[in-house]
């Protein structure tokens, strides 16, 4: 695991295999996915923690230790779902 700096927060990004209708879902979509868990967060973050599922800007992402973790900046989230 990796410790997350500054206003950084690590994502790791869920990949859905079916639609909420039971449609197959490529893994080649044309649209990145925008939704994941919170791995980390650094000390400046203050929205979110670890474990929320979070909407992020995916063109804010960039590429970490892991293909299916991404790291943005807190300003870059959209938002924190709840009951989840």
């Amino acid at each position: 695991m990796v410790k997350a700096i500054l206003d950084r927060v690590f994502i790791r990004i869920e990949q859905p295999t079916a639609s909420k209708g039971g449609i197959f879902m490529p893994e080649n979509i044309d649209n990145p996915p925008t939704i994941g868990i919170v791995e980390a967060v650094g000390p400046d973050v203050g929205s979110v923690c670890k474990g929320d599922k979070v909407l992020f800007h995916v063109f804010d992402e960039l590429p970490s230790y892991d293909k299916d973790v991404v790291v943005v900046r807190e300003s870059s989230l959209l938002g924190v779902f709840e009951n989840e």
